[in-house]
C-alpha cells in the first residue's frame, strides 16, 4: 500500500518529511499487516546522519515499519532549481550516511546512478545466495565423485 509522496521543496528536510508520513499517515497502522517507507532521494538531507538515525530507529519500533533508501547519485552539486542544499556531502559520503539511516531502521539500501547500479542490498542478497548454491552445488559434485571412486 503506498501511503504518499512527500517533496522537500527546495530542501532536503528529511526529518520534517517523516515526521509528517509517520504522525499523519501511520495512525491507522492497525488497518495494515505491514508497513514500510520509501526515500527516493538525490543527497544527503540537512540534519545529521546521528539525529535522523536515532530518531528512525525510535519511530520504526514503535510502529513495527521499515525504512529503505533508494538514492540516485546525480552529477551536478546543484538541484535542478538552482538551489543549494542546506547540507552538502559527495556522493560517497551520503551512500555512508544513508546505510547508517537504514541500518538504524531495518530496512534496505539502494544506490544508482546514470552508471548503473553502485550498491544494492537486495542484490548483495541474491549474489549471497547464488554462492551459497554455487557453494553447495560443488560440495555435492564433490561427494557423488568420491562416492564414484569407492565403487
Amino acid at each position: 500500500r503506498w501511503v504518499l509522496g512527500l517533496q522537500c521543496k527546495g530542501s532536503r528536510n528529511f526529518m520534517s518529511a517523516l515526521r509528517r508520513a509517520v504522525e499523519v499517515d501511520f495512525k491507522d497502522k492497525d488497518k495494515h499487516k505491514s508497513q514500510g517507507l520509501y526515500l527516493l532521494t538525490t543527497g544527503i538531507p540537512d540534519q545529521e546522519t546521528h539525529t535522523i538515525g536515532a530518531y528512525v530507529a525510535e519511530v520504526c519500533r514503535g510502529f513495527d515499519l521499515q525504512l529503505h533508501v533508494c538514492l540516485f547519485s546525480v552529477m551536478e552539486d546543484v538541484d535542478s532549481n538552482g538551489i543549494v542544499p542546506a547540507r552538502y556531502a559527495n556522493p560517497t559520503e551520503t551512500a555512508i550516511a544513508f546505510k547508517e539511516i537504514v541500518q538504524a531502521a531495518n530496512g534496505r539500501f539502494h544506490w544508482f546512478g546514470e552508471a548503473g547500479i553502485f550498491e544494492s542490498d537486495d542484490i548483495a542478497i541474491i549474489v549471497s545466495e547464488m554462492e551459497k548454491a554455487n557453494n553447495y552445488s560443488q560440495k555435492c559434485a564433490f561427494l557423488v565423485e568420491s562416492l564414484k571412486q569407492r565403487s
